[in-house]
């Protein structure tokens, strides 16, 4: 049962974040960015059958390949995210279409560090895909914030610059000149 709940979180956070990734939404700064992944990884390291009790050594590995995995999606994420700063100083961001190739091929290598898993006679839990989750949050959102206070960002809820610059910053694969996106 423990399985089903920490598949049905991982399904509910990843339709919240897909959603929101591809909306222009203004970073705000402040906040507690390290929040969500702290609770997703808690949540997943609660579990005792993160790892395989007759395969400890193969399963530790694919849990670390899963949180490489997740590490390198989250700053590929980060990195492909348009961000830029509107005229009243909020920085904006929104994920372009190389953010959406960044989560195919991550959703892809998944899926084949399962099928080794399978192939291996690993019993795999949910939780180490959680945990791997949590991790491309992580990344992610830490990249953004220090994306943001680099351009001078004047968060929504104050009117102090973070940062000393404000330049736009482009993203990779984004094919338009950074600043150029206005709402």
């Amino acid at each position: 049962m423990v399985g089903l709940a920490n598949a049905l979180v991982i399904v509910a956070v990843v339709a919240l974040v897909l959603v929101r990734q591809f909306r222009a939404r203004p970073i705000d700064t402040d906040r507690r960015w390290w929040l969500l992944p702290l609770i997703l990884g808690v949540i997943a390291l609660r579990e005792p059958g993160i790892l395989d009790a007759h395969h400890r050594v193969e399963s530790a590995a694919l849990l670390a390949v899963e949180l490489v995995i997740g590490l390198a999606m989250g700053a590929g994420w980060a990195w492909t995210t348009h961000v830029w700063t509107e005229p009243d100083g909020v920085v904006w961001s929104k994920g372009t279409k190389a953010s959406a190739a960044v989560w195919v091929a991550g959703i892809a290598l998944r899926m084949g560090l399962f099928a080794i898993g399978a192939a291996l006679g690993l019993h795999q839990h949910s939780s180490a895909l959680l945990l791997g989750f949590a991790a491309s949050l992580l990344v992610r959102a830490g990249i953004l914030t220090w994306r943001a206070s680099t351009l001078g960002a004047r968060t929504p809820l104050t009117t102090q610059p973070l940062g000393a610059m404000s330049r736009p910053a482009a993203a990779y694969g984004d094919g338009r000149p950074a600043g150029e996106e206005r709402l």
